[in-house]
């Protein structure tokens, strides 16, 4: 089929691109700059030329595709409330341009935003703040469920981790470290990352394009929690740096803005998730990434 994705040429999109084309689908990839239409165009894909704000060249992506992925979202977290009102525009966007028409819609979420503290699973509903992250992805998306269209939810881990992996979670902790000087965890460390590979989560996409349910949501989930504390000790290893706790109230000074995902504690399980669309998480877990050198070379 022909799949127009958003986000085609970021960490995640390049491999979904990739993914894709190799299972014989033609990709139509939405891209702003001049770097990035090349992109596209070097791993044999199409061009819509336009970005998430560009709502005509959302309509025009989805009216051209069989099915679409949005893999977007403008990461800009000094202007998050903002950029999640761009990302709930553009899922209405492109739902209301696929209604009626029985076609796949992929929207992507997170982990993170199910329930703190508690395994999630795929059957549990988004229970986050929306005072502190007002992302609204998966409700934005819910509507167009009744609406004609094929919808599902990837709920993406909070560490994506991989090869090439520069701006996410494990390379902004690293980065930090390497300013202060010190590996920090917040208390005892116990709160919990849930963590994929880049390869298993654009699979993920893929089985869920072909073979998903209208309405479902499944887990990007390999690891199912790994406490912060665990994490930095590999930074610090592999640093050789030392490794420290610090009280929370510490914590919006040595973290920044990231103080608040330092001390997120959201495990899931993708156990619902493997058994619906048979699949199962086959590469590097992130211990083995970090034990391996790959976010330090």
């Amino acid at each position: 089929m022909k799949v127009f994705v958003t986000g085609a040429t970021g960490f995640i999109g390049t491999a979904l691109v990739q993914e894709l084309t190799k299972a014989g689908h033609r990709v139509l990839g939405l891209a702003r700059s001049a770097a990035s239409i090349e992109k596209l165009r070097a791993a044999g894909a199409e061009v819509q030329q336009g970005d998430l704000e560009d709502l005509d060249s959302l309509r025009a992506g989805a009216a051209a595709a069989d099915g679409v992925i949005h893999a977007g979202f403008v990461h800009d977290f000094s202007r998050f409330a903002e950029v999640c009102q761009i990302d709930k525009v553009a899922i209405e966007t492109l739902g209301a341009t696929l209604a009626g028409s029985n076609r796949p819609f992929i929207v992507t979420s997170g982990t993170a935003l199910v329930n703190q503290g508690v395994l999630a699973t795929e059957e549990m509903t988004s229970e986050h703040d929306l005072t502190r992250i007002p992302r609204v992805s998966e409700s934005s998306l819910d509507p167009f469920t009744s609406r004609g269209v094929r919808t599902a939810i990837i709920r993406l881990a909070p560490s994506v981790h991989g090869e090439g992996d520069h701006h996410g979670f494990i390379p902004t902790l690293i980065n930090i470290a390497r300013q202060k000087g010190v590996v920090a965890y917040i208390g005892e460390g116990l709160n919990r990352w849930n963590a994929v590979h880049r390869l298993d989560a654009v699979h993920l996409y893929r089985l869920a394009l072909e073979k998903g349910e209208a309405g479902m949501k499944y887990h990007a989930v390999g690891d199912e929690g790994i406490t912060l504390k665990t994490i930095s000790e590999m930074i610090g290893q592999q640093l050789n740096l030392p490794v420290i706790s610090i009280a929370p109230e510490e914590a919006p000074a040595h973290f920044g803005w990231f103080a608040m995902m330092a001390s997120l504690d959201c495990p899931a399980s993708s156990q619902l998730t493997q058994r619906r669309l048979d699949w199962k998480p086959v590469h590097p877990t992130l211990p083995t990434d970090l034990a391996n050198g790959i976010y330090f070379k």
